[in-house]
């Protein structure tokens, strides 16, 4: 490589073969070959597919549970509680 490149190289902490690399990909295609190979994801919509998964685990678990016929905590819980007026 010439001096520029290794100055280039040196400034940008690159090795000098990604350089070449990069500089193939450019005269071969383009700035589209310089584009990357594969999507990009939002961080915020990998946040919601996690969280609808787990939300899908949670649903698919309490259906299990009213198939089997084992009564959820929470609808045993509702049935032991009487409604009526308190008392002061």
């Amino acid at each position: 490589m010439r001096d520029g490149h290794t100055e280039v190289c040196r400034k940008y902490s690159l090795s000098p073969s990604l350089l070449r690399k990069w500089r193939q990909k450019y005269l071969a295609k383009g700035k589209e070959g310089l584009r990357d190979s594969y999507p990009r994801v939002d961080p915020q919509l990998r946040a919601l597919e996690e969280e609808n998964e787990r939300l899908k685990r949670i649903i698919a678990k309490q259906a299990l549970e009213i198939e089997r016929g084992r009564p959820a905590v929470k609808s045993e819980l509702l049935k032991k509680t009487s409604i009526g007026p308190r008392k002061r």
